[in-house]
Order: structure tokens, then C-alpha cells, then sequence
């Protein structure tokens, strides 16, 4: 039997007040609540590593934090997140090597339906996001569901990412599109 944890991973309807979910989102608010109070930078990120599902080497990220699971973040090796990263974990998100985001940067995997109906009915799924190797985001970006960034892209601050880019590109604006390559 497909459980309803296992159905919002795979990007499936699922049931977002399910009390396993429900229970692991309060027990995530919790320990985040204490863990942003901590002050010190390398306690902080030593009690937050392990709270992903995968992290590599290197792991840098200031005081603000929030994600709804831990289980669904990837992260690899020389990440820097900025003051008030959001990760919404629905769907999987992985962040490749050597990644730099700025503060208030926000990753969407959730999706709401258009249709009112279906609203009405707490109808929710998600599309994973994945980011490649060397991206740098500016302040205040935000990527929505079932985005992809290929490798050495740059995000420029205030952005809204609504479609895929590929490897070395430097997109701008909302909604964000290419200004330039990078070498």
C-alpha cells in the first residue's frame, strides 16, 4: 500500500493533512524554532546537517532556515545559504556542489490546483527541483516546482524562476530569463 508520504515524494495527489505528515511538519517547526535560536555558526550547522536527507562536506547556512521535512533535501558538497532560506520539501530538492544562495532565497516544490474545486477538496502535489553544480543565487529568488538549473548558472537577485535553464547562464527577472552565458 502506497502511503501518503510516499505519494507527495513521487509528485502524486496526496493528502496533506495525513497525520504522519502532519506530525513530522510540528516536529520539524519545533526543532527548527530551537535550532534557529542557536547563535554560534558551526553548533548551528552541526545540529542541522543531519537533518537532510543527504549533505555533503561544507555546509554553511545562517540563522533562519525553514523546510517542512528534511527527508526530501539533498544537498552536496560547499553549500552557503544566506539569512532565511525556504525549502519546501514536498517533492525532492537537490542542490549540486559548491552552492551559493542569498538571503531570503525561497525553493517551491508544492503545487496547488488552478481549479477551485479541487482546492476546495485540499487536492495538493509537487514537482521536484534540481539544481546543478556552481549556481549562485542572488537575494530574494524564488524557484518554483519541477524547475531545473544546469550547472554554473547565475540567478540574479528578485527573480522568479518558472521554467528550466540549462549550463551556463545568467537569467534575470520575473519571469527569469537568459541576459548572458558564462564562459
Amino acid at each position: 500500500m502506497t502511503t501518503e508520504r510516499e505519494k507527495m515524494t513521487a509528485g502524486e495527489n496526496y493528502d496533506q493533512f495525513d497525520p504522519e505528515l502532519q506530525a513530522q511538519r510540528a516536529k520539524m517547526r519545533k526543532t527548527l524554532g530551537a535550532l534557529n535560536q542557536i547563535t554560534d555558526n558551526q553548533e548551528f550547522n552541526r545540529q542541522l546537517k543531519p537533518l537532510f536527507n543527504e549533505c555533503g562536506d561544507r555546509l554553511f547556512v545562517e540563522n533562519g532556515i525553514e523546510f517542512d521535512y528534511g527527508f526530501n533535501i539533498h544537498i552536496g558538497d560547499d553549500f552557503y545559504g544566506n539569512y532565511h532560506l525556504t525549502l519546501l520539501d514536498t517533492c525532492p530538492i537537490t542542490i549540486g556542489d559548491h552552492c551559493y544562495f542569498g538571503p531570503d532565497v525561497g525553493l517551491y516544490t508544492p503545487v496547488h490546483p488552478i481549479d477551485p474545486v479541487q482546492r476546495r477538496q485540499d487536492v495538493e502535489m509537487g514537482a521536484p527541483i534540481t539544481i546543478g553544480d556552481n549556481v549562485w543565487m542572488g537575494g530574494h529568488v524564488t524557484i518554483l516546482p519541477g524547475v531545473t538549473l544546469g550547472n554554473n548558472v547565475v540567478v540574479g537577485a528578485g527573480s522568479v524562476v518558472t521554467k528550466s535553464f540549462g549550463d551556463n547562464v545568467v537569467i534575470v527577472g520575473n519571469p527569469a530569463h537568459v541576459i548572458k552565458t558564462v564562459k
